[in-house]
């Protein structure tokens, strides 16, 4: 069973010059065109892909989710323990996703605002919490304001929103799991080759670039990206602009989570950012620009199915700057 595109129908009947015309027998008649040229995709390859896109797109809402959860339960910790965890830039930081942040959002729900006992945050710590760093928050929680008068009813929806945050990280890991079977199933696992992009940040691009086949090159997949600058022409008026943001917001963050991730990892986009960052870009626009150079490589491994190597690649970038 092949597929087909309802542009690529329309398509087949303007060229069998019935385009003014949509009729059921036109259709068909597209159709039997379109198969006979061997054109539309295999219902197979794109029953894998759609499951994996269904299946990034879930764990793109769990993580909203987790951060709107998060910022709620930082909002309660404040009310419950007034001066507890400060905001950047006045004092120690508290994260919230961490062992520590964990445990002394347990205690809060727990002693509803009241200071803990080192022992009792120690051992409500999901992961590794250091005695010293238990400590400083014991001391810095017996610094703090008393709770206030509804401390009791803060407390229990406090709990509450930590029990739902803890779902809601369960779920990601089980969806975590789920993408590493799927992605594996299709074209995009050759991306984890690349330095710095892991399952989930393959499998965020290749949910919404596969099959690689729909684009005829780089420039193409990039432009669907919505990265490409916009662009205005009108007689001798050529003009560009600012990003077109066409496309999908998920495809454009996870080309931009490719990019920060090669540029972190691999000698050459190191390289090649710190040039553009000297040039006077931000690091936004610099990033742009080696997103550019990273949705170049992608789709020549996705055209390929050739894993990444550094020194080729360096080699074949000194080949083209001579």
């Amino acid at each position: 069973m092949r597929l087909f595109a309802p542009s690529e129908t329309k398509a087949a009947r303007i060229q069998l010059g019935s385009g003014r015309f949509k009729t059921d027998d036109r259709d068909c008649a597209a159709l039997t065109y379109l198969a006979r040229q061997g054109a539309g995709r295999l219902h197979a390859d794109v029953s894998a892909v759609d499951a994996l896109r269904a299946a990034v797109r879930h764990r793109r809402g769990l993580v909203a989710d987790r951060r709107v959860a998060q910022q709620r339960m930082h909002d309660q910790l404040n009310a419950l323990c007034p001066g507890l965890s400060a905001p950047a830039g006045h004092g120690r930081s508290l994260p919230l996703d961490s062992p520590t942040g964990l445990a002394v959002l347990a205690c809060a729900a727990a002693f509803a605002g009241r200071p803990p006992r080192l022992q009792s945050l120690i051992c409500r710590a999901p992961g590794r919490l250091t005695t010293s760093t238990a400590q400083y928050w014991v001391q810095r929680w017996r610094g703090c304001l008393p709770p206030p008068a509804d401390a009791e009813q803060r407390a229990r929806r406090l709990g509450r929103d930590l029990d739902r945050y803890r779902r809601l990280q369960s779920d990601i890991a089980a969806v975590d799991e789920e993408i590493v079977g799927l992605l594996a199933a299709t074209d995009g696992q050759i991306l984890t080759t690349l330095p710095g992009v892991g399952t989930i940040r393959a499998a965020a691009f290749a949910a919404h670039s596969l099959p690689i086949e729909r684009f005829p090159d780089a420039e193409h997949l990039y432009s669907a990206t919505g990265l490409a600058p916009a662009l205005y022409q009108s007689a001798t008026l050529h003009r560009r602009g600012r990003i077109s943001r066409q496309g999908l917001a998920e495809h454009r963050d996870a080309l931009m989570g490719i990019a920060w991730g090669l540029s972190q990892c691999s000698p050459s986009f190191i390289a090649r950012d710190t040039e553009l960052r000297a040039r006077g870009m931000a690091p936004v626009q610099a990033r742009v620009a080696v997103a550019r150079h990273a949705c170049r490589l992608v789709y020549r491994l996705l055209r390929t199915q050739q894993p990444f190597d550094e020194q080729r690649y360096r080699r074949g970038r000194l080949g083209r700057e001579r």
